[in-house]
């Protein structure tokens, strides 16, 4: 019994490569269109990505000014004369306010970035189903 893999100085390469057969290619026309379609999928992603990134970088700015006018006019409010008790309980006050304030504002921030990022995976998932039809489409092809 002869081990078909051993080497053997009378092979003929030529007859062994032609009966080597390799899976079906693809079409690299189709196959380039597939992946300029997966790029421009990438890119629509990033940039519903980056103007999420931007909202929120405006709204966290806005949100600073807010809170940075509103800590002067809490200041200047504190500095008039009045008795312990109203100061203290101004101070509670605004603490509280402040503290509802800030858990609202952290809220909108995150709801933000999740519409956000929601957006740009949706994109990413509708190309990723379009491409699965793709390739389904193409074994069908092969089959047929």
């Amino acid at each position: 019994m002869t081990d078909p893999f051993s080497f053997k100085p009378n092979m003929d390469i030529t007859k062994i490569m032609a009966e080597f057969r390799l899976p079906a290619m693809p079409d690299m026309t189709e196959l380039a269109k597939a992946q300029q379609k997966n790029l421009e999928a990438i890119s629509a992603a990033n940039r519903v990505a980056l103007e999420g990134a931007r909202a929120v970088a405006e709204r966290h700015m806005e949100i600073v000014q807010q809170s940075v006018a509103e800590m002067q006019d809490a200041m200047r409010s504190m500095a008039k004369p009045s008795d312990a008790q109203e100061q203290a309980a101004k101070r509670a006050e605004m603490a509280k306010a402040t503290y509802e304030r800030a858990v609202g504002q952290m809220q909108e921030l995150a709801d933000l970035i999740q519409r956000s990022s929601g957006e740009a995976l949706s994109v990413l998932q509708k190309r990723f189903a379009e491409a699965m039809d793709e390739v389904k489409n193409l074994s069908t092809d092969k089959k047929a």
